[in-house]
C-alpha cells in the first residue's frame, strides 16, 4: 500500500508543498483510478490560513494503471469524446450565432485578432477568449504565431455565410435551438415513451417556420446530389410527401421543366414554403403547389395513380413504426404502373452496427417519435414489399455518407 499523508503551510513552507503536489501527481498518475482521484480531491481542504491537507489513503498497488484519458482503440470507445462532445457543439453553434466565422473570414487571409472579434462582435469579456480557445481546440480555426485567427478548411466551406456549400443555418437553427434541448428529454422519453409528436411539435407557428427555414439550406444540397442519380426525363408528376419548404420539388422541377410537383405538409410548414416557394424561379412556383395534410392520414387528397414519382425524404423516421406500411400503401395507390417510390431517410446499415451518426439521427427522432423506427435498407424493403411493391426491382444506394441512403421501389 501506498500511503500519503501531508500538512503543510504556504507562507514558508512553498518548497515543501511543491514537494507533495509532485509526489501526490505522481502517485495519481501511476496508480489512481477515477474513482479514488475523485475521493481525494474531495478531501482536500482550503482555508484562508492556506492550510492544505491530504487526508490519509491507502490504495492498491498496481502494476500498471491507465491515465486519466479514454482515449481508446478503433473498436472501443472514447468516453470522455462522447460524454463532453455537447461542449464541442455548443461552442460551434455559439460561434455561428454570434458570427465569429464570418468576422474571420471578412478579415481575410492575415486573420483576425481577439481585439478586432471583440469590437465586432460587442463581446470584451474574458469570455469571449475562452470561446475562441475552444474553437481552436476542435479545428473550428487556427491561431498563428500573431496571435491571430484564421478559419480551417471545412470551417471555411461549411460555416461562412457566402460559402457556396453553407449550411450553418440549419447547424445554427434546427441542430442548436432545437434538436439539441430536444435530446435533454431523451432518458425520460427513453423510460416513458412519451414524446411529442412531429405534428404537435410542429403546431406552434414559430417551431414550424424555424424547423422549415433551417432545414431547407440543407435540403436543397441533397436533392441537387439526388437529382445527378435519377432517370425523370418521363417523369411529368410528382407526390412530394412531408416536402417541408418544397426544395426537393423546387430542385427537381428545376432540371425537368416537364415536371409539376405537389407537397403534402402539415398547415404551419405549408405557410412557410409557400413564402420560400416566392423566392424561387416564376416556372417553378407555377409548377409546385402545396396541400395542406397530415401525411399519416390515412386518406390523401390525390387521385389514384395519378403520379410518376412519390418522395418521402425524412418521413419514415419521422412517423410512428404502426403508420410506416399505410404510408407506403398510400404512396402505391397514388402511383401509375410503373411509377416509382423514393425513400431518403437516416439510415443504419441492415448488420445494425453504424454508421454512428446514421444510429444517432435514428435516436434523436425518438424524442419527438417516441413510437418511431429506427431504419435500415431491410426494414424499409419489408414494408415496401407488404404494399404491393416488387421485391425484386428495390435499389438502395448511400446518400449523405454515413447518415442517410434511399431506397426505390417499382409499381409494377
Amino acid at each position: 500500500f501506498v500511503h500519503i499523508h501531508f500538512r503543510g503551510y504556504v507562507m514558508g513552507r512553498m518548497s515543501a508543498m511543491s514537494f507533495a503536489a509532485r509526489r501526490f501527481s505522481s502517485s495519481v498518475s501511476r496508480n489512481m483510478s477515477p474513482l479514488g482521484l475523485s475521493a481525494m480531491t474531495r478531501s482536500i481542504t482550503c482555508s484562508p490560513m492556506a492550510v492544505c491537507h491530504f487526508s490519509r489513503f491507502c490504495l492498491p498497488m498496481r502494476s500498471s494503471g491507465r491515465g486519466l484519458s479514454t482515449a481508446a482503440e478503433a473498436d472501443d470507445i472514447d468516453i470522455d469524446s462522447v460524454a463532453y462532445g455537447f461542449m464541442a457543439s455548443q461552442a460551434l453553434f455559439t460561434a455561428l450565432e454570434t458570427d465569429v466565422f464570418d468576422i474571420i473570414s471578412t478579415a481575410g487571409e492575415g486573420g483576425a485578432a481577439l481585439a478586432e472579434l471583440q469590437k465586432a462582435t460587442g463581446i470584451t469579456a474574458p469570455r469571449l477568449q475562452t470561446l475562441v480557445t475552444s474553437l481552436v481546440g476542435i479545428k473550428c480555426l487556427k491561431r498563428n504565431s500573431e496571435g491571430k485567427y484564421t478559419l480551417t478548411p471545412n470551417t471555411a466551406r461549411f460555416l461562412v455565410t457566402s460559402a457556396k456549400y453553407y449550411y450553418g443555418d440549419y447547424l445554427r437553427y434546427q441542430m442548436g435551438r432545437q434538436f439539441y434541448h430536444r435530446m435533454g428529454a431523451l432518458p425520460e422519453v427513453m423510460s416513458t415513451g412519451v414524446a411529442p409528436s412531429y405534428a404537435s411539435w410542429f403546431s406552434d407557428p414559430e417551431v414550424a417556420a424555424t424547423y422549415t427555414k433551417a432545414q431547407h439550406n440543407g435540403s436543397v444540397a441533397t436533392a441537387k446530389a439526388l437529382i445527378k442519380r435519377l432517370e425523370l426525363t418521363k417523369a411529368t408528376s410528382m407526390l412530394d410527401v412531408g416536402g417541408g419548404s418544397g426544395a426537393f420539388s423546387y430542385v427537381f422541377c428545376g432540371k425537368h421543366p416537364q415536371l409539376s410537383s405537389k407537397v403534402l405538409e402539415l398547415p404551419e410548414v405549408c405557410a412557410t414554403g409557400n413564402t420560400i416557394k416566392k423566392e424561387q424561379a416564376a416556372d417553378v412556383q407555377e409548377r409546385v403547389a402545396f396541400i395542406e395534410l397530415d401525411a399519416t392520414s390515412p386518406d390523401w387528397p390525390v387521385n389514384e395513380a395519378a403520379f410518376d414519382i412519390v418522395l418521402m425524404s425524412y418521413i419514415s423516421g419521422s412517423v410512428p413504426e404502426s403508420i410506416i406500411r399505410p404510408l407506403y400503401a398510400n404512396a402505391f395507390k397514388a402511383l401509375k404502373s410503373g411509377g416509382r417510390l423514393i425513400v431518403h431517410d437516416f439510415m443504419v446499415d441492415d448488420t445494425l452496427d453504424g454508421p454512428p451518426l446514421g444510429a444517432l439521427w435514428a435516436l434523436q427522432h425518438v424524442t419527438v417519435n417516441a413510437d418511431g423506427l429506427g431504419l435500415c435498407p431491410a426494414e424499409i424493403v419489408s414494408r415496401i414489399k407488404d404494399s404491393g411493391f416488387d421485391e425484386s426491382k428495390c435499389e438502395t444506394m448511400e446518400m449523405i455518407t454515413g447518415m442517410t441512403k434511399v431506397v426505390i421501389a417499382h409499381k409494377s
